[in-house]
Parts: C-alpha cells; structure tokens; sequence
C-alpha cells in the first residue's frame, strides 16, 4: 500500500467522536491515557455492548494488561460498570455500562454553572458598594482569593468591614482577610465567635483590691 492509497483509506475510516464536555473535564476525572481512550472508544459504542475484550483490544491496540487495568481504574472512579444481563435467549452475558460517566459530566457542568454565577454575584457587589465597575486588576484579586479557598460570605464579610469604615480599595480588604486569616477566621460565624469571646474575656478580667491600705 502506497501513501496515496493508505490516507485514502484512512478518510475513509469511521472516526471516534470527543465530545467537548468530556475535553473539559477530562484532567479532572483524573484518568490516564489508557483509561482515557478506553473511555473515548466506550463513548463511541451503544451502551451497554457486549464485553468483547478480544475485540476492544484489538481495535484499540492494547494488550490484555493494558485492558484490565483501564477498566480498573474506570470502575474505581465509577465510570463504568461490568453487568451481568440475560440476552433474549436467556443466558447470561458481561455488558458495558458507561451510563454513569453522563451523571459525573452533568453534575460537573452544574457546580461549574452555580461557580460562575456565584462568581459574578460577588463581583456585582463589589461593583455596587464600589460605585463604579472593577478593573481588570480588580478582578483578578477578587478571584486570587478564591483560588486561594476563601469564601463568598467571608469576602463580602471583608467588603462590608471595608465599606463601615470608609474604605473602598481592595488593598485594604485584602488586609482585613489577612489578618482574618491569622485569627483563624474562616466563616462570618467565626467573626461573631471571635468578638463574642474576646467580649467574654474582658469580663473574666478581675482587678485585685488592697483592703489594707484603703485610704
């Protein structure tokens, strides 16, 4: 077979499909490449195919290894299922299962979507405490201490801080986080803990009396 002639066949070839919601959240599922391919062929194939591993090996090239072990790590991570179905004939045959991976995907795309609009609900405050829209800059800054694990509440905790005192920059809300930080304040119930008890240890103090020399 000349070059010519093998590109023909190979345009010629039914193709695999991505989807691109599986390109997305693909790192996130935490596969390796052979899991990842097995997955890919599995996504292009009717639910619940007959587990023909003789067959899947050979169309994908993998050794019986290399086979056990992605479907391993796919059922680990609960994206695929080995069932055990009854044909019209009644005897029973190992199916493929991959209904699962659509449920994993969508509740991703979900917590992504409630992410974002979380996101812009933070920022549009911001932007009305502010009186003006944020820069770039500001933006930034904003989503660094997300990055960094802080939480919506406790930002705008540190916005209404900022805004009681008079301050509207971000430097000085990054302070206040600071020093939240420091505290161990995680959540807006931390800071009424906080206050709460510094209160309670102001009352605990007690001022020693001399009786003896009372003038």
């Amino acid at each position: 077979m000349n070059k010519k002639d093998f590109l023909e066949q190979l345009n010629n070839e039914n193709h695999y499909t991505i989807s691109k919601y599986v390109l997305s959240y693909a790192k996130e599922l935490g596969l390796d490449m052979d899991s990842f391919i097995l997955l890919i062929y599995l996504l292009n194939k009717p639910n619940k195919m007959i587990f023909d591993y003789k067959k899947i090996i050979d169309d994908i090239n993998f050794t019986e290894k290399e086979l056990l072990s992605a479907i391993s790590l796919l059922k680990d991570k609960n994206i695929l299922l080995i069932l055990m179905e009854k044909n019209e004939s009644g005897v029973l045959e190992e199916k493929i299962d991959i209904s699962l991976f659509y449920e994993i995907i969508f509740s991703k795309m979900l917590n992504k979507q409630k992410k974002e609009n979380k996101e812009k609900d933070l920022y549009d405050e911001f932007e009305k405490e502010f009186g003006r829209t944020l820069s770039p800059m500001e933006y930034e800054i904003i989503s660094d201490w997300l990055e960094k694990g802080i939480s919506n509440e406790l930002i705008l905790s540190a916005l209404k801080e900022a805004v009681f005192n008079g301050v509207n920059n971000l430097r000085y809300i990054d302070k206040i986080l600071y020093e939240w930080n420091k505290k161990g304040i995680k959540t807006p119930n931390d800071i009424t803990s906080k206050i709460k008890k510094e209160e309670d240890q102001k009352e605990e103090i007690t001022y020693e009396y001399d009786w003896l020399n009372e003038d």
